[in-house]
């Protein structure tokens, strides 16, 4: 038996999840809580920037302000 080559067919495919209007965001409010849930998975861990589809500074302008709002108590 051959070894199956690395193929699209054979190998986990993950879903991408794009948040609408990603680009059109200007500036991150830890109290908008509402926006933050959008980065937020179910299980609560912040999506990486691949699924948001956001650059690296505002990615870690996101990941900031979710800290605070949780600190702030406004999410979990």
């Amino acid at each position: 038996m051959k070894p199956m080559a690395n193929t699209r067919e054979n190998t986990m495919m993950v879903s991408k999840r794009r948040v609408p209007q990603a680009e059109q965001i200007k500036s991150i409010d830890p109290r908008d809580y509402e926006l933050l849930r959008k980065f937020v998975s179910e299980q609560g861990k912040i999506l990486p920037a691949r699924l948001t589809g956001v650059n690296p500074q505002v990615q870690r302008s996101i990941a900031r302000a979710i800290r605070r709002a949780r600190t702030m108590g406004l999410m979990r």
